[in-house]
């Protein structure tokens, strides 16, 4: 089939206009992303589609045309980075097959959504989508004059995949319409010579109830024979039991020049291996905190093509402990996994073991090439010994474990999850960094050995050092360097440890790679601002005293706070320190709380002063109320003195944790509600009373005689 491709005219004009739209809310899957005007200022901007969920699942970055591809419902659209102005590329069916089914809705599933967009040539991209149940794939021309020539594909609803210099599309799906057949495939999109091949169906110990994260192509050897595709999933574990809902993470693979057994395995892949990915924190006893559930994975590429370094993003899969984390793998710990045991289940009534019988020659998983041996020129030539161990062992025994034993970042009890990860390779002033951007903006410093520091820098595709979130609402762009937030002091610059900014004499800004050692001031592996900052034992005098009065017996906060997250901000008075978050608020003021008052950020064995307060407190009695006689005066002297003696201690200084004091006047408030509220109560109570007492008892009329 082939159909002309015009652009949408009643589309081109519903881009994004700030003015109309004050403020706007992106949910980026289950991280909700609020973005308002002012914040979007610095390069940022925002891109949705009038009052239509658009699906926006997939984000193709062409830096050779300068285009952002974004593959939504029915659409194409192709956003400029730099401002995400709109042009579109309708690839919707000639006519959509409506179906009405219970299980599923029209509006949400019979539509020609976008799932795979993949680089063809520089002229042209591959395009998968769902097509209402139908899934087609087609070339699509950036163009002018664009035309989009479709082919079908066997699976239903592309899920992922991965296309291959040769043409041909590698993906995880689920092969029929209720989901209960799930394939890893691969088939070929320009008539190649390799023919469609899959997993085996309705066999849980291949895949049972997966749900797809990635796939990526990477070469195992010089070779290309040795070439091989990685999927990352999750699935529920076939080793947990029968009646056990649990979930794993798992990585498999296959030989790209598999084609099949010749006798058994026709048409099915006989080079599928899985292992488990692990990703856990070690507990006390040999008990680790499991993240069992992968959700998103990226493969940062080295100087090694063979060698790159995989990062995941895992969750929990419990409904109490809520959490997620970032777990690190090399390439070398996934294949020793690979050439590792097998694990074995002798039947149904069976545990899963490790396999101790013989193993066939050639290794199964092994992909036939003359690297190993030149009689395999094809796996149709794998002997039969072969072919049968691999059709009842797919699953390794030894999982892949992460780099250092633990997660690099966690985050746990939060009310978000991380969902997805961007690594970016940073060059610092003392070396390079990888940028795990949740948008949570975090840099793993490598300590010792592989001891990793993780540093949370904000909880906010690189193209010119910007980040690209979408969503089914839209499509977001935020800049990577936002220096400003550090503010223009050096030691601020040098303690958030952000390889992106460095101090540069005056301020913080942008961070650019210079041959002057010495012309900017960065330190993200220490963060020591004593060794790069020109700083002063005594910085007393730079802060204004701040004269704060208050009035006897009345409550009084004094509010501080810190741009670093994780500094530490301590008060200082007179006679003693204490430590505080935010604020200090002194419920009861006495003439001995009067004096001078210091907060101070702690951080790197550094202390910067945050503000000063001198506290003035005005006696009681020397007030006298608005409207109030002067013969009144006694009376509320008598009532001050009513009051119970104020305790000196620190109990009476309760620390505020919150940057103002809204939630505290608020809980002030509804407390004062809440009193009121009970004396309305007994008011009632007392009134209804005595109105029982006077039915009761009646008065007796005067002229009544006996």
């Amino acid at each position: 089939h082939r159909e002309t491709q015009n652009d949408d005219k009643d589309t081109q004009n519903r881009y994004t206009k700030l003015q109309r739209f004050p403020c706007v809310t992106l949910s980026v899957v289950l991280l909700i992303v609020v973005l308002c005007v002012p914040e979007l200022r610095n390069g940022s901007a925002v891109f949705w589609e009038d009052g239509v969920s658009g699906g926006f699942q997939v984000l193709l970055l062409d830096e050779d045309q300068g285009w952002l591809l974004v593959g939504g419902k029915d659409h194409v659209y192709l956003l400029r980075p730099d401002g995400l102005d709109l042009k579109t590329r309708t690839v919707r069916r000639t006519q959509m097959l409506l179906l009405a089914v219970p299980l599923r809705t029209h509006e949400t599933d019979c539509a020609n959504f976008v799932r795979l967009l993949q680089p063809f040539n520089k002229t042209h991209i591959y395009v998968c989508g769902t097509g209402a149940f139908h899934p087609q794939c087609s070339y699509l021309e950036l163009g002018p004059n664009a035309e989009v020539e479709t082919s079908i594909i066997h699976p239903s609803i592309l899920l992922l995949g991965c296309l291959s210099p040769e043409g041909e599309l590698y993906a995880g799906t689920s092969v029929d319409f209720m989901g209960a057949n799930a394939a890893i495939f691969r088939t070929s999109i320009q008539g190649s010579s390799q023919h469609y091949i899959r997993t085996e169906a309705y066999d849980h110990n291949w895949l049972n109830e997966p749900e797809f994260v990635g796939s990526f192509s990477i070469p195992d050897t010089h070779s290309p024979d040795d070439d091989k595709v990685y999927f990352f999933f999750k699935e529920r574990a076939v080793e947990a039991g029968q009646w056990d809902r649990r979930v794993y993470s798992r990585v498999a693979r296959v030989c790209k020049n598999d084609v099949g057994g010749k006798r058994s395995l026709i048409n099915r892949w006989t080079t599928f291996l899985k292992a488990r990915l692990v990703c856990s924190v070690p507990g006390p006893s040999g008990v680790d905190t499991q993240f069992d559930e992968l959700e998103d994975i990226f493969v940062l590429e080295t100087k090694d093509p063979q060698n790159p370094t995989v990062y995941g993003v895992f969750s929990t899969s419990s409904s109490v402990f809520r959490g997620s984390a970032i777990c690190v793998y090399s390439m070398a710990s996934i294949r020793a996994a690979f050439n590792g045991p097998f694990a074995h289940k002798e039947g149904p009534d069976y545990r899963w073991v490790e396999y101790k019988g013989r193993i066939p020659y050639p290794r199964p998983g092994t992909c036939p090439s003359e690297t190993y041996d030149v009689l395999h020129k094809s796996t149709k030539d794998f002997p039969d010994d072969v072919i049968s161990f691999m059709r009842q062992h797919q699953l390794m025994w030894e999982p892949v474990l992460p780099l250092g034993g633990r997660p690099v970042l966690t985050r746990v009890q939060q009310d978000y999850m991380l969902k997805k990860v961007v690594v970016d390779r940073v060059e610092a002033e003392d070396g390079a960094y990888d940028m795990n951007g949740k948008v949570v903006k975090a840099v793993s410093v490598i300590k010792d050995s592989w001891n990793r520091e993780e540093i949370i820098l904000e909880e906010m595709s690189i193209f010119q050092q910007h980040l690209y979130v979408s969503s089914d609402v839209g499509v977001v762009q935020l800049s990577l360097h936002r220096c400003d937030f550090y503010g223009s002091d050096c030691a601020e610059c040098c303690l958030a440890r952000d390889p992106y900014c460095s101090w540069d004499g005056q301020t913080c800004s942008r961070f650019f790679p210079s041959s002057k050692r010495r012309a900017r001031r960065q330190d993200v592996k220490h963060g020591d601002p004593w060794s790069q900052c020109p700083i002063t034992e005594d910085d007393s005098g730079s802060v204004e005293v701040k004269q704060v009065y208050g009035v006897e017996g009345n409550s009084t906060f004094l509010e501080c706070s810190s741009r670093s997250g994780k500094a530490e901000i301590r008060w200082t008075t007179l006679i003693c320190w204490f430590g505080s978050d935010r604020g200090l608020l002194l419920q009861r003021l006495d003439p001995t709380d009067a004096g001078v008052y210091s907060c101070s950020a702690h951080e790197q064995n550094y202390v910067q002063l945050q503000a000063r307060y001198r506290l003035h407190v005005l006696p009681q009695h020397g007030l006298q109320p608005a409207g109030k006689l002067p013969g009144l005066q006694p009376g509320l002297q008598a009532h001050r003195n009513s009051w119970p003696n104020p305790l000196r201690s620190y109990k009476d200084l309760q620390m505020v944790d919150s940057l103002n004091m809204d939630q505290y006047c608020e809980q002030l408030w509804y407390r004062e509600k809440r009193r009121q509220q009970k004396l309305r109560t007994l008011k009632l109570k007392q009134e209804n009373r005595k109105a029982r007492v006077r039915r009761n008892n009646p008065p007796e009329r005067s002229g009544q005689e006996e």
